[in-house]
């Protein structure tokens, strides 16, 4: 049974039915998911929820499909790891890493979105799937394609990480690489929906694709014991997952599953590329498109689409915004691989480095509960952080030379993992 409505523009309110729309037509404005909330509250319940397999589906009532779930049957449930090292180090008493860099199949929260997606391609009869992507949703629409047997193509601005480009190319898709940056990709995907009826997971699909953002906030209350944390802080590219963790925890409040909606929302970004965080800085609701410039590719979007919404869910929630250096962010993966043995990319890495700046600033504070959400696996982008680990010892192979490195490694031995690491 479905609970959705229909369609409705974020900015006039016109209503439009469950079709592949994501334009209004008066004025422009992006359109967004409508359910039937009263009736959702009498079908759903914790104990229903926990009945359920371990994927993102167990919340299908708050999901946009009419029928049961065509994608991502191992997708979602990923772990809420308890980061009680990392959280020494940054001096807090309650720290929790949302750690998507595990989701199924491709390592990345966008596993969340394109499994919503798909099934909802098929369930509107689509043949070919396609996306604009910086690299992670290239991967997971072309996993989750092969999986539905679905043509896919996908767009990815030229000069990707190998680790990115490969991770796509090996479920048979036609992958194109375009000259130019995220923007013109997304461009060129607008025009090449209209004229082939392609199902554009990111673009006549997105109020769809984006409502599978959900699932990381519905997780993360349902793993805290149905409450949220006080404090949230994950990467914004182009603003799909951070509003859609302010409409996560008010559903939750809506149907009875927690008893507050309050958590503060903060976005996190790299300094070269920090539109929306620019314009918190200076309390405007105008994204001003910058030129991206830095190692984080996934989370490199000038322009982003949803950046106004960015700026509404941070505000309203009471959180605020930051953005760090690629020096910083490499710093940040390393910390967290060192402190908590987790891998994550350079978008992981931003978000544990802005967590500890609004931490240090005093924006976060140290004695409530605080959750990281790492949004991608690092394995992907090796080429991020090659320059910045410690090369290999080479020894002979004899004892002496092993006991020599040895005694040598055991006087500059660490102790405890500094902050600055």
């Amino acid at each position: 049974m479905s609970y959705v409505k229909g369609l409705k523009c974020r900015e006039c309110g016109q209503d439009y039915p469950k079709e592949p729309l994501h334009v209004c037509e008066t004025c422009f404005g992006p359109l967004e998911v409508v359910y039937d909330y009263d009736a959702i509250k009498k079908a759903l319940s914790r104990e229903k929820i926990a009945e359920r397999a371990k994927n993102l589906w167990r919340y299908r009532e708050l999901l946009p499909i009419d029928g049961e779930p065509r994608a991502g049957l191992y997708s979602g449930f990923t772990p809420l790891v308890r980061a009680h090292r990392l959280g020494e180090v940054l001096g807090v008493k309650e720290l929790y890493i949302k750690d998507d860099s595990v989701n199924h199949p491709t390592f990345s929260y966008k596993d969340r979105v394109v499994s919503v997606a798909i099934s909802k391609a098929i369930e509107f009869g689509f043949e070919t799937v396609s996306c604009a992507s910086t690299g992670n949703l290239a991967n997971s629409v072309a996993a989750h394609a092969a999986k539905a047997g679905l043509n896919c193509y996908v767009f990815i601005p030229d000069g990707l990480e190998q680790g990115k480009i490969i991770g796509s190319a090996i479920y048979g898709p036609k992958t194109i690489a375009i000259q130019g940056n995220y923007d013109d990709v997304n461009r060129l995907c607008s025009e090449i929906g209209d004229k082939y009826g392609w199902a554009f997971v990111n673009v006549n699909l997105r109020p769809y694709y984006a409502e599978g953002a959900k699932t990381h906030a519905f997780e993360v209350a349902e793993q805290l014991g149905w409450k949220l944390p006080k404090h949230i802080v994950v990467a914004s590219a182009g603003g799909t997952i951070l509003p859609k963790l302010h409409k996560a925890f008010k559903e939750l409040e809506q149907v009875g599953l927690i008893e507050s909606s309050e958590c503060k929302i903060y976005t996190a970004q790299a300094t070269g590329c920090a539109p929306m965080v620019q314009a918190l800085k200076k309390g405007t609701d105008l994204i001003s498109p910058v030129k991206p410039n830095t190692i984080a590719s996934s989370i490199a979007i000038g322009n982003p689409a949803d950046g106004y919404y960015v700026l509404q869910a941070v505000r309203e929630s009471g959180g605020w915004g930051e953005s760090v250096t690629d020096e910083e962010i490499i710093d940040g993966i390393k910390l967290l691989a060192r402190t908590e043995g987790i891998f994550t990319e350079p978008a992981g890495g931003t978000e544990v480095a802005v967590a500890k700046k609004l931490i240090q600033q005093g924006k976060i504070p140290r004695d409530e509960s605080i959750v990281i959400s790492v949004t991608g696996n690092g394995y992907k982008c090796l080429e991020s952080v090659v320059a910045s680990v410690e090369k290999p010892f080479k020894i002979n192979a004899t004892l002496k030379n092993f006991d020599d490195l040895y005694a040598e490694l055991a006087e500059t031995a660490p102790g405890k993992v500094a902050a600055g690491e």
